[in-house]
């Protein structure tokens, strides 16, 4: 670990970080339950599930795959947050089984609080990121805006035939993740003290494009993304759109390094409260308070979480038959 120099602490100008910054889950269900409609036509997924992006069939074999993210600084380098961004809203176009195409920057900037040039470094890690994932990025939109933000909106394109959906769980099946959790913890602990955590930032920037790809080739049909509802929350989702109900081996789940420790030194995200509130309702368990809240972390640019098994990453637990809950926690 190391400290990051007093001037890059973007962290600081913002009330919440990364995918901690979420709307509460269960408010935004609410506020968008009577603004969904079934997909029809050629729109194959829509807002009905909360699946991780939209998709349109254009054709038999061709469908595009339409996403966007954007969130307030998780580190204080620009560099690395603009990076870290990219990856998040590309992770969505993978997470259902894509192919990122072209992408557009989304800025807010407080142009009166932090010097305009290191906004230049945050769409330069964003436009790196990009680049090593073979997607075009050509221009965006910025505001001035009192808090800093930043993201992507994403076009791809996807087989409609061989999509990555969260409603096609079904019984019997493994699940995998493809990252391990605690990058919430790490950033709240991050943002507090000015620590900064090597291995949370190389988990972050990774691309889910192998991942996806190793889940198409598979054969698997079900899959999301972890991210701000953390692992319960995106498998409950998941679950509960697919029909079926989860069990979750808590001893099988890997965190990073420094997750445990920092969460027993304080550092849980307003997030990741929120998150363990929402599913809680939903969950059996009998494992601890405290690692039931570590699996609801809420995490930015985290793995897939995929019904399926991929060789090189753990299975964390399997798909089962519906029961009096959502998600079984062991």
């Amino acid at each position: 670990m190391t400290t990051a120099p007093p001037s890059q602490r973007l962290t600081q100008f913002a009330a919440g970080g990364g995918c901690a910054c979420k709307v509460p889950p269960g408010e935004l269900e609410r506020v968008l339950s009577g603004l969904t409609a079934p997909p029809s036509g050629d729109l194959i997924v829509g807002a009905e599930n909360g699946d991780d992006a939209a998709v349109v069939r254009i054709s038999e074999d061709r469908a595009v795959v339409l996403t966007t993210d954007f969130f307030t600084p998780v580190v204080d380098d620009p560099y690395d947050w603009g990076r870290i961004a990219a990856a998040n809203a590309l992770s969505d176009v993978y997470a259902m089984g894509g192919e990122p195409l072209v992408a557009v920057n989304l800025l807010s900037w407080p142009r009166d609080r932090i010097p305009f040039d290191l906004a230049a470094e945050v769409l330069r890690g964003g436009a790196d990121l990009a680049a090593s994932a073979g997607c075009h990025l050509a221009g965006g939109h910025s505001i001035d805006d009192p808090e800093p933000k930043y993201g992507l909106a994403v076009t791809g394109t996807a087989d409609p035939r061989r999509l990555l959906r969260n409603d096609a769980g079904v019984a019997g099946v493994p699940l995998t993740l493809t990252k391990p959790l605690g990058l919430g913890v790490l950033n709240n602990r991050h943002k507090a003290t000015g620590e900064v955590f090597p291995e949370a930032i190389e988990t972050m920037t990774t691309l889910n494009r192998d991942a996806s790809r190793a889940a198409l080739a598979a054969g698997v049909v079900c899959a999301t993304d972890v991210t701000g509802f953390g692992l319960l929350g995106h498998l409950f989702k998941l679950a509960r759109a697919s029909g079926v109900s989860a069990v979750v081996d808590a001893a099988a789940v890997p965190f990073l390094a420094a997750a445990r420790s920092s969460y027993a030194d304080g550092f849980v995200p307003g997030g990741s409260r929120r998150n363990l509130e929402w599913v809680r309702p939903h969950v059996a368990s009998s494992v601890s308070e405290d690692e039931l809240l570590l699996l609801a972390d809420a995490q930015t640019s985290g793995g897939l979480l995929v019904a399926g098994e991929i060789p090189g990453h753990p299975v964390i637990g399997e798909l089962v038959p519906r029961g009096d809950a959502v998600v079984v926690v062991r």
